[in-house]
């Protein structure tokens, strides 16, 4: 048997007992597995635990901040990062224990590209693929920003791009799309208010139409015939939904819905980077 390649695989996890257990054989063959679990109340740490996972666990506060700490616990310098809905193929598998077997590798960051599903639909034009996201690195070089949603990936180095792709199943269905955007709308406007941001009427209604028209025409969702309007579609929505809830807190003079609605944070933690799309 190959000796295990020296590269640290963190997973986050919060209630994924249907979907751990793939991910992490997906990369048995690295050397360390560490699942930092967000007080899950299924079974999620007894089955990363029967795989061989180290298990911490940490509540979630700010998503940034959550996995800068986790990074810092692993026991290798070299970590690829993911999200339990993530799948590493066999060939992207072999890919990185390449790089990293052979030398020093060209670059210390890199981007691996993605192919994102709804149910079980491959979404392949809209943006939604390759849409690459920095998700190897060595940890000495790079960190989250520490805010509430969406961070930005920053590096201190150039970075690469691998050739083979990550598996992401981003939601199970269409109703999954509307809760969890339901969710993150929520912290996107808090975000918005926290940093003192005006976003006006006009403004708010030209990214509307911008995103929908910017995913289903120019980058051709509609060739994902009506999933692919769907998806256009709710990205138009996120900006809109956004900014009713941002205009909502701003009246109650809070970051909770006029009526006194708690906030709520999202169920899976989603990422935005500043890397090359």
């Amino acid at each position: 048997m190959a000796d295990p390649t020296p590269l640290s695989v963190v997973v986050l996890t919060k209630n994924e007992a249907g979907r751990v257990a793939d991910c992490l054989r997906s990369v048995s063959w690295a050397g360390e597995i560490l699942v930092v679990d967000d007080e899950s109340a299924d079974d999620t740490v007894r089955i990363a635990e029967s795989l061989g996972a180290r298990v911490l666990r940490r509540k979630m506060d700010i998503e940034g901040r959550h996995r800068n700490w986790a990074y810092a616990q692993t026991r290798h310098e070299w970590v690829l990062s993911l999200d339990a809905d993530e799948r590493v193929m066999p060939e992207l598998a072999q890919e990185i224990q390449r790089l990293l077997g052979g030398g020093p590798p060209p670059y210390e960051t890199y981007a691996i590209p993605r192919r994102n599903y709804i149910g079980t639909r491959w979404i392949r034009h809209g943006g939604w693929y390759p849409s690459a996201q920095m998700k190897l690195f060595k940890k000495s070089v790079f960190r989250w920003e520490e805010t509430t949603v969406h961070p930005r990936a920053f590096a201190s180095v150039p970075w690469g791009t691998l050739q083979h792709d990550l598996i992401h199943y981003s939601y199970r269905d269409r109703q999954d799309f509307v809760r969890k955007m339901d969710l993150q709308t929520t912290l996107e406007a808090q975000k918005w208010l926290a940093d003192g941001r005006t976003v006006k009427l006009g403004k708010a209604l030209w990214r509307t139409v911008d995103r929908f028209v910017r995913s289903y025409v120019m980058k051709r969702g509609f060739l994902d015939g009506g999933l692919g309007w769907f998806a256009a579609w709710m990205a138009g929505k996120y900006q809109w939904l956004s900014w009713r809830k941002y205009r909502s807190f701003k009246r109650a003079g809070s970051g909770q819905p006029a009526g006194g609605a708690p906030a709520m944070a999202p169920e899976i933690p989603r990422q935005a980077h500043t890397q090359p799309r």
